[in-house]
């Protein structure tokens, strides 16, 4: 513990947050948070100012997602802090540590209801529904302990955001602080039910193919997961954020329509730190969520949440961080079972067979060729809601290695793609980041080009123009008779747009004329705009190889038979 004197309620704040070990802050300034942003101005934390609150909470996501580490951002009580609820319900979907600072209305005001600038009947209780706990500072001299244990909570257990608010008056008063060491997430050796993992292991010794999935819960378990992968030969896939956990160029790296091409021979089915939407939600029709499949391969998960067991029973139910349950599954087994040599042959073959067949997806799939060509194997790729987004949750983009592939998760938060790059850029400046955009999407936060020239954010945002909600569209035609609602756009010219906030922007046509383009904008590590012209509609749609419900060859003997 330290005394620091004479510092207000906000500098405190501050001086807590830094003790956590944050060195980023990315916020807007306004009245009921002046001495927190005064607090930023005395210490060396980098602030980072956007135009949109939104986009302070999904930049602090970003910095999270890529990093591990928790994201702090600050805005305004009321309007601010609601403006920032699409970032905070992703970022407690997606599993990503969050702080958000902020203020409330004076304290005799707290609970009146006589409308007072930015008054919410109940702000905590409202974020309460959205994140995982909001904190309310009402005691000054708790101030430490209770920043302390927001910075636990975000970091504990599944990972989520947590908020802290303060009233404008008690932010504003001096007095003698006590500022305290941080409280790191509590160890969870002891809390490991070693039954279950004998449970697990029993399954595992006589499984013939199994297979692993991942999720975000397993970004920090790459060795461990590729070493239990190994003692079998077994295929590791993920959907979205678990994705390159085990490199997809690593023999064992499996993407999502190889691995549905494995899935009807798997008898025992890993899940790490995953919901498992692509099996059960995605490639079968399992109504009863609530208990493991009567069909299919023995279910065994490793979760740190246990609540994720209630939501969906598995076979064996391993409640535990999943390195520690990795390396004992590991030590267990590596004398008992060994690597199946066939594997490597049927796995490398469902690579080929489903490399081969997601290149219908066009242009789509000639411009992520020129993009992997041209991304080093540790720069990150941040996709939207959009046809060159889904292509990726198909395997048209191989994914190197883990948390360079950032996505919204389950929320499927349009808009969410370019702020959030700004912060993996934030976070990771030397390193390549790519937003791959499409125009609607983009234009949800296309001020922040502003910010990007301002803050030096060498960002480079590919924006892929159709004039149009491009799925959207799609779904219009399918199911609606072509009748297009809403889903025609007019643009506007993203180059002289980047310009005029000061950011280099160009043009191109065709996958031949973005790389020279895009090798020279990594190059030069500035921000820049990439503006990729198509035509409305013009694109294959990916959705029969995310909503796979029989393999690539049931799906050609089908086609045949027609």
């Amino acid at each position: 513990m330290k005394i620091i004197k004479s510092i207000s309620g906000g500098e405190a704040i501050i001086a807590s947050v830094i003790e956590n070990n944050a060195d980023t802050i990315f916020g807007i300034p306004g009245a009921q948070i002046y001495p927190l942003f005064d607090g930023i101005f005395k210490s060396k934390v980098n602030l980072i100012t956007p135009r949109h609150e939104q986009t302070a909470a999904y930049m602090a996501m970003g910095y999270a997602k890529s990093t591990g580490k928790t994201g702090v951002f600050s805005v305004v009580p009321g309007p601010g802090i609601l403006n920032t609820t699409a970032a905070l319900c992703t970022a407690m979907g997606n599993c990503t540590p969050l702080v958000a600072l902020t203020g409330q209305v004076p304290t005799s005001f707290v609970g009146k209801g006589r409308g007072h600038l930015h008054e919410l009947t109940d702000q905590s209780g409202t974020l309460r529904t959205l994140i995982k706990e909001a904190i309310s500072i009402d005691n000054p001299q708790n101030t430490s302990r209770q920043v302390n244990e927001a910075f636990r909570l975000a970091q504990s257990g599944r990972p989520g955001p947590v908020s802290v608010e303060m009233c404008w008056d008690t932010m504003a008063n001096i007095s003698d602080f006590a500022i305290d060491e941080p409280i790191y997430p509590r160890e969870l050796d002891e809390s490991i039910d070693l039954d279950s993992i004998n449970d697990a292991v029993k399954l595992l010794v006589s499984a013939k193919k199994p297979m692993i999935m991942c999720g975000s819960g397993a970004l920090d378990a790459a060795e461990e997961v590729l070493a239990l992968a190994q003692l079998f030969n077994a295929p590791v896939s993920a959907f979205r954020s678990g994705r390159g956990i085990v490199s997809e160029d690593n023999p064992l790296g499996v993407p999502p329509v190889a691995a549905r091409e494995l899935w009807e021979d798997v008898d025992v089915l890993i899940g790490i730190g995953t919901r498992l939407e692509m099996p059960y939600m995605r490639w079968g029709n399992y109504m009863n969520y609530e208990s493991a499949p009567s069909s299919g391969p023995k279910l065994i998960r490793i979760d740190i949440d246990p609540k994720q067991m209630d939501i969906f029973k598995p076979d064996v139910a391993v409640v535990a961080d999943a390195k520690k349950a990795c390396r004992l599954l590991f030590n267990k087994l590596s004398n008992k079972v060994k690597p199946n040599a066939f594997r490597l042959d049927e796995i490398s073959t469902a690579k080929h067979l489903a490399w081969k067949a997601i290149q219908k997806m066009q242009p789509q799939m000639s411009y992520l060729s020129v993009i992997r060509d041209v991304l080093p194997r540790d720069g990150f790729y941040i996709p939207e809601l959009s046809q060159m987004g889904f292509t990726t949750w198909a395997g048209g983009l191989p994914v190197l290695a883990p948390r360079t592939f950032i996505d919204a998760g389950f929320q499927g938060t349009l808009g969410y793609g370019f702020s959030t790059a700004l912060g993996v850029k934030v976070a990771n400046p030397d390193k390549a980041v790519l937003s791959v955009c499409g125009d609607g999407g983009f234009m949800f936060s296309a001020q922040e080009l502003i910010t990007a020239s301002e803050h030096n954010i060498g960002l480079i945002t590919l924006v892929f123009n159709n004039q149009g909600y491009g799925n959207v569209m799609r779904d219009q035609k399918m199911g609606y008779g072509g009748r297009l609602s809403g889903s025609e756009l007019t643009t506007p010219d993203f180059v002289k747009l980047a310009e005029s906030c000061h950011v280099r922007a160009h043009r191109v046509f065709t996958p031949q004329q973005l790389k020279p383009v895009l090798e020279m904008c990594i190059n030069k590590n500035q921000p820049a705009l990439i503006e990729i012209v198509g035509e409305r509609g013009e694109e294959v749609s990916p959705w029969e190889f995310i909503n796979m419900t029989s393999s690539l060859k049931d799906k050609e003997r089908a086609d045949q038979i027609w």
